[in-house]
């Protein structure tokens, strides 16, 4: 039996990085975290490029969450840059706000018709209020589903085709539903409560956030080649292993794919530098109508840094995920076959004691950043009250003894 180590955790992303805090700090576990990267903070991670341009490697992350809990724990190991992200989409050489709102319309029509259905869209709707573009096609007045169309061919069709690599009918028909209209002014992408960027970046929250005694840390290993399952028995390094695991990679790889790969989305990124000091006026600015990229982020604007006539962009390029050395699975591409080809991997783990899955890729769902987050903490209360015996407050999600 192992005895170095009281839990396992595979990865280092915000899933694992959460768990792994909860156990060595709460529950006085000593964990060992396994990631194959040669970095900490997975998709989130950060640095300084040659140019000293604080860029993300996977794609902008923006923390946003009306979760106090999540907010309160995240800000233990962090500082905050006050940031409210803005995006536009170009529509033909026009920006507009998106998600699409009262400030939208005025750039798609001209000054007396988005004017009247401003008036019109307050009046059926109320200021203030969400709706989606099913509500607003699905009304009885001509105009709003002139409007709906609109915002459906020009802001939603295209930039879905690029990223899901799908025509028009294979789009599932409750993502079209879910497209959101603002009858607002606020030009804010989120709005939730809590906003804001890591003032010193991702990769320094996680430094912080790992920064324990009872926490270990190996990178550069493939935790697949280290941890075997053995007639429901699970084997690290080659001896049996009667602690806690926690896995927060791709299930299929774990099982060597032996019923077919699980289908994801994942992403090129293209990176320039360019001498000017500013390149685009926002954050990020989708392409809808055109080009092959999906969106160009601009890094200074989320970092708050000042550099003079320097800055880097990304460029992202959709496309399937194949599982090839360098690709990595972003987006689970979300239906009932799937799910079915998920649950086949999800069996071969009921049996095993003490083995958990969590995170985006061992769940096979989409998690915001505030979410994954919740849920590791979730899982650390159930975690730490099974082992003590207590209750968990279900109004607080924290653990409380028993009386």
């Amino acid at each position: 039996m192992n005895k170095t180590y009281d839990c396992l955790v595979i990865g280092c992303g915000l899933a694992g990085a959460v768990i792994s805090r909860e156990l060595a700090e709460r529950a006085g576990k000593k964990v060992l975290i396994m990631e194959k990267r040669s970095h900490i903070a997975g998709t989130t991670y950060d640095f300084l490029n040659e140019d000293g341009i604080l860029v993300h490697k996977y794609g902008p992350h923006i923390f946003h969450t009306y979760n106090k809990r999540v907010f309160d724990y995240v800000s233990r190991f962090t500082k905050w840059r006050d940031y409210s992200h803005e995006v536009l989409a170009n529509v033909y050489g026009k920006l507009m706000p998106v998600p699409f709102n009262l400030n939208s319309l005025y750039m798609a029509f001209d000054l007396k018709k988005a004017d009247r259905l401003e008036q019109k869209l307050v009046s059926a709707y109320g200021m203030g209020q969400r709706l989606t573009i099913a509500e607003l096609g699905n009304n009885k007045d001509s105009e709003f589903q002139e409007l709906a169309d609109f915002i459906y061919n020009n802001v939603f069709l295209n930039y879905t085709q690029k990223q899901w690599g799908v025509t028009p009918e294979e789009i599932d028909s409750s993502v079209i539903a879910r497209v959101p209209i603002l009858i607002s002014r606020d030009n804010r992408y989120f709005q939730d409560t809590y906003q804001g960027i890591p003032a010193n970046g991702y990769t320094s929250l996680f430094d912080k956030l790992l920064d324990h005694p009872n926490i270990s840390l190996r990178l550069d290993t493939d935790a697949n080649e280290l941890l075997k399952i053995i007639e429901d028995d699970i084997f690290f390094e080659d001896r049996p292993f009667k602690g806690t695991v926690i896995y927060t990679g791709a299930l299929d790889q774990f099982f060597d794919c032996q019923f077919g790969r699980l289908p994801y989305r994942t992403v090129d990124f293209l990176f320039e530098t360019h001498d000017v000091t500013w390149y685009q006026s926002k954050g990020t600015i989708n392409y809808t109508v055109d080009q092959p990229f999906t969106r160009i982020t601009e890094f200074k604007h989320l970092t708050g840094q000042s550099v003079y006539n320097k800055t880097t962009i990304m460029k992202e390029y959709p496309k399937s995920y194949t599982g090839s050395e360098g690709e990595t699975p972003y987006y689970p591409i979300i239906s009932s076959d799937n799910f079915k080809l998920y649950e086949k991997y999800k069996q071969l783990t009921n049996s095993l004691r003490d083995f958990y899955l969590l995170g985006r890729l061992a769940e096979y769902k989409y998690y915001n950043m505030d979410a994954i987050i919740e849920r590791a903490l979730i899982l650390a209360d159930e975690i730490i009250c099974s082992r003590k015996g207590n209750n968990i407050d279900e109004d607080n999600n924290i653990y409380s003894s028993v009386l």
